[in-house]
């Protein structure tokens, strides 16, 4: 991998392969495939046999990477008005919930996979669509999410993604970046995995540490909930004080609007009822409770463990947007040994911890990098 010096003047990316130095031709979607869109198929006619399918959906929450190597849903539907994919089609939501998410591009690099409704489909004519999956994720992203269109749903259509510029190179260049950018794909994966197992351990041993007798104890006793009125849309990319959402730290702000340790409850959507615990000086956004400690008698630490293991599902309201208030779930009791006991659970637990937030550091770091990489090897 090499930089090059003279990218300014030429159609070539910062950092390129040694043997490739011609110039990257600039085009248009429109010019280089056929854009098309997939037929109906919805999450209540899927099954476990039948011929294996994609759903838009499943782009934002299943399918991680650029190129699709193992599809995960099924359905018996049989019928002629169904899309087919073919080998090197890429897949690209038509809805999604911001502009910027919506450019969630993949490759499927197989024949007949049943592509569902609300998929744009870029069949290219000769080009790689591994290749073409990883510009349009990064240096076409601000692009796409410019001609997508709509508020609170934002769209994208064919004829919106055929005017999108693109550059390509000759094609054993485009494969070769693929698979080098794939390669650091496989490790990301592979590191999620990790991550994943260590989360449910950590959860199955909260769960018996914390439950070891009867429940004694008010939710609403041990904590304060918190409401936060901020947007996303408001957070910064840098600032002094990191804020939180519903994956972590989403931005930074100049003014924080917490001090000290809370747990934080995402209080609606996919993921509600999952804590993490924040100390120092942050924000959250508005899809967060922060809880605070009420009573010096109870550890935050031992009770942000109660809750990991905690079952909120009986609390759930909501059948689009699934949302739990403390007003319900507070009313719940938790076992609240002696301080000593608190402190001793505490310690076995926040070891563990430790060791995920340092696997989650690597996979920080992991995915930094191949955000410099698709930044720099593609114009």
């Amino acid at each position: 991998m090499a930089a090059n010096k003279n990218n300014k003047a030429l159609n070539v990316p910062p950092l390129r392969f040694p043997e490739f130095t011609e110039e990257w031709e600039e085009t248009t979607l429109g010019k280089i495939s056929e854009i098309k869109k997939g037929s109906g198929i919805s999450k209540d006619q899927l099954s476990e046999q039948g011929s294996p399918c994609i759903l838009y959906g499943e782009l934002y929450t299943k399918y991680k990477s650029e190129i699709i190597n193992e599809v995960y849903s099924r359905t018996e539907l049989d019928s002629p008005s169904l899309v087919k994919s073919k080998a090197n089609d890429v897949i690209i939501p038509c809805s999604g919930e911001t502009a910027i998410d919506i450019s969630t591009a993949r490759c499927i690099p197989c024949n007949n996979i049943l592509l569902g409704g609300d998929l744009n489909i870029i069949r290219l004519k000769y080009d790689n669509g591994g290749f073409f999956a990883y510009q349009l994720n990064g240096a076409r992203k601000k692009d796409i999410a410019r001609v997508a269109q709509g508020v609170s749903v934002v769209h994208l259509y064919g004829e919106n993604l055929k005017q999108i510029r693109v550059y390509h190179p000759a094609i054993e260049e485009q494969k070769k970046l693929a698979e080098f950018i794939a390669l650091l794909d496989e490790r990301i994966a592979t590191q999620n995995k990790i991550i994943e197992k260590l989360e449910t351990l950590i959860k199955a041993l909260s769960h018996k540490l914390t439950s070891q007798k009867e429940p004694n104890t008010l939710l609403k006793d041990c904590l304060v909930c918190h409401s936060s009125t901020l947007l996303e849309n408001n957070v910064k990319e840098k600032g002094k004080y990191p804020v939180y959402g519903a994956t972590g730290i989403c931005g930074y702000t100049d003014e924080n609007d917490i001090s000290g340790d809370a747990i934080l409850i995402i209080k609606d959507g996919a993921s509600v009822g999952t804590a993490t615990y924040a100390t120092g000086k942050y924000s959250v956004i508005g899809t967060l409770n922060y809880l605070q400690s009420s009573q010096d008698n109870y550890l935050l630490p031992y009770i942000y463990y109660s809750l990991k293991a905690f079952n909120f599902a009986p609390y759930i309201t909501g059948m689009a947007i699934p949302h739990i208030y403390f007003r319900d779930y507070g009313k719940a009791k938790i076992w609240c040994p002696d301080i000593v006991e608190q402190k001793r659970i505490t310690t076995a637990l926040s070891t563990m911890d430790f060791k995920l937030q340092i696997e989650q550091n690597i996979l920080r770091n992991l995915i930094s990098q191949k955000q410099y990489l698709l930044s720099n090897l593609f114009i």
